[in-house]
This record gives C-alpha cells, structure tokens and sequence, in this order.
C-alpha cells in the first residue's frame, strides 16, 4: 500500500544535478512563488517580520533551531516561511466541504489535495452511516471522548500521542489528564526520530539534551556535522556555517550524500552578499559515510587521536579525564583492539580520509559535534551517540565555551514536549514532584511509545488513540499495518489545522477537532494569551500570535484538551478551567513541577527567553558514577551483504515533515518527481539499470517477511557503493513495524535492507 501523497506532477520528471549555492535568490525566488500561490502578498510579508521575533512574535511552526542571538530582523528561511503561509491560507475546508465528499472519496485523494483544501473550521465527527463527517458542537465532541475514556476497562487502553507542534503548556496539561486517568501512554515523535539520542546522552552525561548553544556555535574552532540535510531540515544553520567559515573555524560534513549545505550558501538576509551573489563555504571537509558506518569513522577519529597521544600527550585533555570521566582505560583498550581495515570497512572512508578528521579534531581547541535523524535512527543509533560522546571526552570538550554536543532537533517544539512530561518512561522523580504539585496519584508503570502503541492497537488492546497535531498514519512506520492498527480501534481523535490522511483512517468513531495554528491570536478570559517553546539548544521562548483565527469555532490546543479532560474527569480537582482563562497560571504549575522552569513566568519574557540548566555543562554529570561516561560497545557490522543496499528515508527540499508542498527537489536537482529512489552509479550498472528505469524495491524484515514498491525510477546519485536513498512518507511502507532498534525502540527509518531490480 503505497500512500498517495504528492501533487499531480507539473511535467515530465527532471533530473539535473543542482551546483548553486544553497539559499540565495533560489529561496527568495521560492519564497515569493509560495505567496504568490496562497495570495498572502500582505500577511506574508507581515508574518515575516514577526516570526522568530522575541517577546512580540510567534516561534516558526518548522524546525528546532534556536533564535538568532544578535538581534536579527530576518532570523527566517525558505522552509519556515513555507509552513506559516501554508498554515495562514485563505481556503476553509468547513461542514460543506464533508457533505459533499465520503471518506471512501477522500481517501484516493493525494495527501497534498487534501492539506491544499484549506483550515479546518469546526469540530467534525464520522458517520458511519453515510460514510461522511458531520458537524459536532464542542460539548458534544468532548462528551463523547470523555464517555469513551471513563467506560474502559483500565485506562492504558488509551494512548495520547504528540507531534513536535505542540506548545509546552499544552503539552504540560496533555500529560497531566493522561496520568490523572491512569496512564503513561504518551508516545511522540520524539520516539521516530532522536529517542537513541536522549537515551544515549543520558547515559554517558546525565541529560538527554545536548549541551552546546547557539554562542557556543558562534566560537567554536570545529563543527562536526553529521547526518543532516541542514540546507532542508534547519535551513537558517547555513548562516552559523557560514560565519564559522568566515571567523576560520573548520566545518566537517559526515553523510552518505553531500548535501547543498555541506557546499556553499548566500545567506538571504545578508544583502550585500545577495546582490553581488556572492556565496561563502559551508564545508572545510565532506566525508560521504555508508550509512550506518558512523560509529566507525567516530572510532577511528578516536583511535587516530590515541595513537597521537603515546608521542604527544597535549592530543588528551588528561586532567579533564582522570576528573570528570570514569572507563577511559577500558575505551582506549577497545579502540586499540579495533583494527584499521575493519574501521575502513565498515565506516567506507579510506583511512587517509579519517585521520584526516582526527586531524582536524585535534588541532581545534573547542570542537561541537551536532547530528540528525542520519545518526540516530539505527539498530545502534544510541551506540553511535555515545561513541560521538567518547571522542568530545578525550579532549574535554564538554563544559566550556565552545564545545560539546548538539543534537539538531527536527519540529518545533519537540524537545519542550520531552521537558514538559511528555515520556512513557517517565522518571520517579519527576513524578513524585507532579503528584505532589498536582494532587494526583500518576501511574508508575511505564508505558508504551510509538511502535507499541501501533501494535497494541493492532491487537485490540489499545481502544483510544488521540493525536495531537501531525498526521501520524503516514508518519509511523509500515503503513498498511498502521492503518489496520488505526482501524481497529473504538475511537479515533485528530486535533488538527489541516484535513490529512490521519482522518481518513481512522477508528469506528472518529473525531476531527480544528485547532488555533501557531501564527494566530489566543484570546481567553484573562486577555490576550502566549505560549512557550524550547527550540533544540533549550532555550524556552513565547509565541504570541498576530493573525485573527481561521473560524470563530476554532479552540486552542490547552483549552482542547482542558476540555477532554474535564469530560473524561468530571470529579477531578484540577482547575482546567481556570488553567485555560490565563496561561500564566500553567506556568506556575509547570515552574513548582519542572526542573530549570523556576520563575518561569518571569524569565520566559527576558529577552531571548531564558535557558534550561544543563549539570553537563558545569561540568556536573548525574550519572551513576558521577561522572561522564566512556562506553566500550563493539563495531557493528553494517556491511550489505551481496546483492543488497542499504536504504535510507529522507525528505525532499520541498518537503516538511509529512506535508508536501510540491513534486520538486531542487537541492538534489529533482523536478516533477518523488516515486524515485537515489542510487550509486556502479550499484545500478550491476543491476542493467540506467537513468530513470523503472526498478522494485524488495526490503526484507526482520522476521523474514518482505515489503516492496514497484515502479520507482532510479536515479544516478553521488552515494556511496551498497546505499541508497528515497522519501519519506512513501517509502515508510518498507519499513516493517518489528523493525526497530532493540536499543532505542526507534523504526530503522535509515537503515532498510533492499534488494533493488529493473522492474519486471
């Protein structure tokens, strides 16, 4: 079952391969095409001036990474405008538009056709009987959720997932009505793409957040950057790149491909560069990685610089390892014990090509190293992450300005939501502090993440999944089980912006509940109101919307969920009510509960917010030792075996998430087309197939069952030899439900076992 999901392609496909800078008047040309196409030449504009603005603006709903520092009019990007005009379209998808089209007609709809009919303008709920939606009030939709929740037999029939959309005082009263009911069943996106990250950090540091901000960004010696996409996935990144380049820093780029932002950029709100088109260097070295073979060139790197140090002692920060580190003689006996052509073999660099990245190392004083989903969504992602760890550690790059680890997270607030108590292993301590605050009594059984909560649904032992935001049925992995998992429910709730295919598969009941975005006013009793979010260096901010809602009928995100929770807990003591007239009073709930909140209400509106303390970085490790962590785990053997690839999922350029904007890829050179699947130029001579040949893609499983998709046009790609590559979400159909990491329980979404042929 392979999803529909972009729009009618313009032409025929096109593939040429793209040699630009990244950004520069290739953004700015997209950008006014995208306000052109959704008429936003006056909230466009109007919106731009606001976004990522401190204490007067909203946060972009796009990606994670943190507000420009220095005061920067135009702290924005390509993709971040993208998302805000998509989110403030002039269309309305209302009662009408469901009388007029069945779900059966809907669903053979593309997923781009469904997002472009517009907003969402008031609660809607499934009719079987006509196969339709129809308008519901509010009261009634809550009544029935709340009915559903209080006549199961044990409240861990229910699941509440959570996309990175959602604010932090939401998602602080999210977890709340879940635990008050009786449950940990809080899956996020969290657990699809950076769990091995957290889980890896907190092992070796103590935090599951990295511990490098933006300043540190700004005076590093070395950036090492590993896979990432930084040109789509966090685009405003370039400009720190560039800056780096310019102040002389060394710039490492470690991917499988060698993306436009590993290349050069014009960073759009530098207006001298524009108009000169002149571009700066985003890279002093690109290491193309097999995928998975990260852990391997990080070994090495290791290995390189404790060989250096028998003839040179300053290649170790010695004082910084006999007092802040426990294990390092077991991790220097590992690496010793690693031989060079296994690490060649495995990681696929050369050694030349390795030293030469531990030479860069070396000679830095400060070094970060930041990655993405590239690393961590591997059978051994939390191995990796630590193995990156052990390397900062050698030379003390941890607790000092400069230097250490930085996670890229991708969605907005996906880390606020993991802060706020969005965890289905929930630490003791932090819920013994909400039972106190609170005056509830939380569950401390864990519960289940993303992967369990879609096979317990597929069992019938989840009833109820609610979603709050995201489009979870083409996000999870292996998508027909995901839908007959969804299918099986009792009930189905989609809190949403936009029609998408989570609503049309669905459960028995289902509801559609419309949403404020986060571009539009708030208004409650106590006025005007603001929400906070911790972009992916833990700095928490407000969000102030600046647009009149989509429909008069639209509710917030907290008072969407005060309102299930009143419903579901009619003899609760928590003041929903109350909580949702001024949102300053969750935020004094959530500063007597949350570690680092203290004074939130204050702080958040200092300038630039206010940052969530990290021991890490004092340096103070909460580790059972007391100290940081080496870990000794052994290489992995991420070798295809004969006449199989590895394949990785990625987004397109014009791509955020699940939401397809159109067919077009111009970073990797791809027009009109995404049933494609990127391919090493000797891999596909092997196999008799040429530029834009149909081929079946066969991915084997685990358990030894197999998925295909057929039709896909291969495409000759810079990539090393066994790899290969295409978009999500059409190729999460590949990726079985069993197979996730046994370390991070994350879906290897990066690693998928093919066997690729010319199509029969």
């Amino acid at each position: 079952m392979e999803p529909n999901v972009g729009p009618t392609p313009e032409g025929e496909p096109e593939f040429r391969p793209y040699h630009h800078p990244a950004a520069g008047w290739g953004a700015a040309k997209s950008v006014t095409r995208v306000l052109v196409g959704e008429k936003a030449l006056v909230d466009g504009p109007r919106a731009i001036m606001r976004m990522n603005h401190e204490r007067t603006g909203f946060d972009c709903p796009g990606c994670a990474w943190p507000d420009d520092t220095k005061g920067l009019h135009l702290d924005i990007c390509e993709n971040g405008i993208k998302h805000v005009t998509w989110e403030m379209t002039g269309k309305r998808v209302g009662p009408e538009f469901f009388a007029a089209h069945s779900v059966r007609e809907l669903f053979e709809w593309s997923d781009f056709d469904l997002e472009d009919q517009g907003r969402l303008t008031g609660p809607m709920v499934y009719d079987p009987e006509s196969d339709h939606y129809v308008p519901i009030s509010w009261r009634d939709a809550f009544e029935l959720v709340g009915r559903t929740l209080r006549e199961l037999d044990d409240p861990n029939q229910a699941s509440f997932y959570t996309s990175g959309r959602l604010g932090n005082e939401a998602t602080f009263l999210y977890q709340l009505m879940a635990r008050e009911l009786g449950t940990n069943n809080l899956p996020d996106c969290s657990n699809m793409c950076h769990e091995a990250s957290g889980r890896a950090l907190t092992a070796s540091l103590g935090t599951g957040k990295g511990t490098a901000d933006l300043k540190d960004w700004e005076t590093t010696d070395a950036l090492f950057i590993m896979g990432v996409n930084a040109a789509s996935n966090a685009p405003r990144m370039l400009t720190a790149l560039a800056e780096a380049y310019d102040r002389g820093a060394q710039i490492v780029h470690i991917n499988p491909l060698v993306e436009a932002a590993a290349t050069r950029t014009i960073v759009p709100h530098d207006f001298t560069d524009m108009a000169l088109f002149k571009s700066t260097r985003t890279s002093t070295l690109n290491l193309q990685v097999r995928i998975g073979g990260d852990m391997a060139l990080l070994r090495g790197m290791s290995k390189a610089v404790l060989e250096q140090a028998k003839t040179d002692p300053k290649a170790l920060d010695q004082e910084f390892i006999d007092r802040h580190t426990a294990y390092f003689d077991d991790y220097r006996a590992v690496c010793e014990a690693t031989p060079w052509d296994e690490i060649e073999r495995q990681s696929g660099i050369d050694r030349d090509g390795i030293l030469k990245a531990a030479q860069v190392y070396r000679e830095a004083d400060r070094s970060i190293m930041s990655w993405c989903l590239g690393v961590s969504q591997h059978e051994h992602g939390v191995d990796t992450v630590r193995e990156i760890v052990n390397l900062l550690l050698l030379r003390g790059n941890l607790g000092r300005e400069g230097a250490g680890p930085s996670p890229v997270r991708g969605h907005s607030n996906v880390q606020g939501n993991r802060t706020c108590g969005i965890d289905h292993r929930p630490a003791e301590e932090f819920l013994n502090r909400l039972g106190e605050v609170c005056g509830i009594d939380p569950p401390r059984e864990h519960g289940m993440d993303t992967v369990a909560t879609i096979q317990a649904m597929r069992r019938g032992d989840v009833k109820v999944f609610v979603g709050m935001g995201g489009n979870f049925a083409l996000a999870a992995p292996d998508t027909p089980y995901t839908y007959a998992a969804l299918r099986t429910c009792d009930l189905t709730v989609q809190v949403s912006t936009k029609l998408n295919r989570s609503h049309l598969v669905h459960g028995r009941r289902a509801l559609i509940l419309p949403c404020l975005g986060r571009t539009e006013k708030d208004h409650q009793r106590g006025g005007l109101q603001s929400t906070s979010v911790e972009d992916s260096m833990s700095m928490v901010h407000l969000s102030i919307g600046m647009k009149r809602p989509a429909s008069k009928h639209l509710l917030s995100e907290p008072a969407i969920i005060a309102g299930m929770a009143r419903a579901a807990l009619p003899d609760s003591a928590t003041p929903w009510e109350w909580y949702i007239e001024d949102y300053d009073r969750i935020r004094d709930t959530m500063a007597q509960t949350l570690d680092g909140f203290e004074d939130c209400n204050r702080r958040v509106r200092l300038p630039l917010g206010f940052r969530i303390k990290q021991p890490a970085r004092e340096p103070v490790f909460l580790t059972p030792s007391g100290q940081a962590e080496f870990s000794t785990a052994p290489l992995p053997d991420v070798v295809p075996a004969p006449g199989t690839l590895a394949l990785g999922t990625m987004r397109s350029h014009d791509q955020w998430n699940t939401t397809i904007y159109s067919d077009d890829d111009r970073y990797r050179g791809i027009k009109n087309l995404r049933t494609l699947v990127f391919m090493n130029e000797d891999d596909m001579r092997e196999r008799g197939v040429s530029e834009f040949d149909p081929v079946d893609i066969v991915a084997t499983a685990k358990d030894g069952t197999h998925r295909r998709l057929d039709g896909y046009l291969a495409i000759p790609y810079d990539i090393p030899r066994g790899c290969a590559a295409g978009y999500m979400p059409e190729m999460n159909v590949l990726c079985a439900i069993g197979d996730y990491s046994l370390q991070s329980d994350q879906p290897l979404m990066k690693h998928v076992k093919v066997t690729i042929e010319a199509h029969a």
